[in-house]
């Protein structure tokens, strides 16, 4: 039977709660986004949920916010010393994952 599966489905099995947190650090790995960015790669995310995680990730010190004092204000997010530490799990996990698609795409459909 062929299982829908993308990379971040693996983690959230563990981390089930926090699936978004490994697509912002994904985001960011390529480097400083604004939130419309952010927003915008992660359509399904709801800009609650994604105000919520950008403050979770900021207080646990994976995530440094940048407030630029301009007219109209100007906030940005990249990854903390921290954040860049995860890069080696993140892009295994991407890995791991392609992988596995591949694998997956192989399989036949269920016929069912």
């Amino acid at each position: 039977m062929k299982i829908h599966c993308i990379y971040f489905d693996f983690f959230s099995c563990w981390w089930k709660t926090e699936k978004w947190k490994l697509l912002v650090m994904r985001d960011l790995l390529k480097g400083t986004q604004r939130f419309g960015e952010l927003r915008k790669s992660i359509p399904e995310i709801s800009q609650k949920v994604l105000t919520e995680n950008l403050r979770s990730m900021e207080e646990d010190g994976i995530v440094i916010r940048t407030v630029f004092a301009e007219v109209p204000p100007r906030v940005v997010y990249s990854l903390s010393e921290l954040g860049n530490s995860l890069k080696p799990i993140i892009f295994s996990m991407e890995t791991w994952g392609l992988g596995y698609q591949k694998l997956n795409d192989e399989l036949p459909n269920d016929t069912q």
